[in-house]
């Protein structure tokens, strides 16, 4: 048996889609890949709307702290999964990269959040059928 997979994902402030994705990565993973996450701008906090939207879900990210992104986070991991960050994000070959296109939450009601979480909740399940194939 392999070691687990590892995720990072990385979105600009670290504070929303990647923390809400890390959320759903962990939750819906049973502990059966690590994940991280990272901002290649990190703010000081959470989004407390991307904390509430989770929250309905079951999913606390109360307690995360936004982290900036470094080559290490990158080169420990076996996929990375970039929102809207761009050319922030160091390339390193070899290692998976997608690009998920989502709605930067900052500023954003819960109504356009919870849109947001459920689209990237989708994308996670995805990404864990590719991941842990049965």
């Amino acid at each position: 048996m392999s070691a687990k997979p590892t995720v990072l994902f990385v979105c600009v402030h670290n504070a929303g889609r990647s923390q809400m994705a890390a959320g759903f990565m962990k939750a819906l993973s049973n502990d059966q890949v690590e994940v991280l996450s990272a901002g290649s701008a990190p703010k000081d906090t959470i989004n407390p709307i991307a904390i509430e939207a989770m929250a309905e879900v079951g999913i606390d990210i109360a307690n995360n702290v936004p982290k900036v992104l470094t080559p290490e986070a990158v080169q420990a991991s076996d996929a990375v999964i970039t929102m809207g960050c761009g050319d922030a994000c160091p390339f390193y070959p070899g290692k998976r990269y997608e690009d998920w296109v989502l709605d930067d939450p900052a500023g954003q009601g819960i109504e356009s959040v919870r849109v947001i979480r459920d689209d990237i909740k989708l994308r996670v399940e995805n990404l864990l059928k590719e991941l842990l194939p049965a």
